[in-house]
């Protein structure tokens, strides 16, 4: 399992990338927002676009990292697979690993909010901060968000229509 690359700034698409806030990464870090979304600002930062048909089916680009690439043909489901989580987490450069705390503020959850779905979701918002410092990109105090919903009533299985953990 390599997926060591963090990726550069993507150019040759001109995409669009949804705006990251720091209200945003507060709402993902709440559990208010589904995983496939919270995969979804990951996936388009690693140059994985959208298939045609659902949004689980993101296909690498020339813009995604070789070792992204090999290890995952199809983008990866960053919350409900250790792999990817593992991978996201080994990805970030070591000076950027505390950004949730100094970006953010976050002290991390307490003892009876830990789940693996939770800690996968900070994981990739601190991966998300990672990539907004590393390329340069302003992080908005406030910004746009999904259609938010209540944290999921087990918090171990997440959202309606989120994939199965693993």
């Amino acid at each position: 399992m390599e997926c060591l690359t963090f990726p550069r700034l993507i150019h040759s698409q001109n995409r669009d990338f949804w705006p990251l806030s720091s209200i945003l990464l507060r709402k993902i870090l709440a559990d208010e927002t589904t995983d496939q979304f919270v995969a979804a600002l990951v996936w388009e930062r690693l140059g994985y676009l959208p298939g045609e048909t659902s949004l689980g089916n993101w296909h690498p680009s020339t813009d995604t990292p070789s070792d992204w690439k090999a290890t995952f043909p199809k983008a990866p489901e960053i919350i409900a697979q250790r792999k990817a989580s593992v991978c996201l987490t080994r990805s970030i450069p070591k000076k950027y690993k505390q950004l949730l705390k100094e970006e953010l503020k976050f002290s991390g959850y307490s003892i009876g909010e830990l789940y693996p779905r939770r800690t996968r979701r900070a994981t990739a918002v601190n991966w998300l901060l990672a990539w907004g410092s590393i390329t340069k990109q302003d992080l908005l105090e406030k910004g746009a968000y999904p259609p938010l919903s209540l944290p999921p009533e087990n918090p171990a299985y997440g959202h309606q229509g989120d994939p199965t953990i693993q």
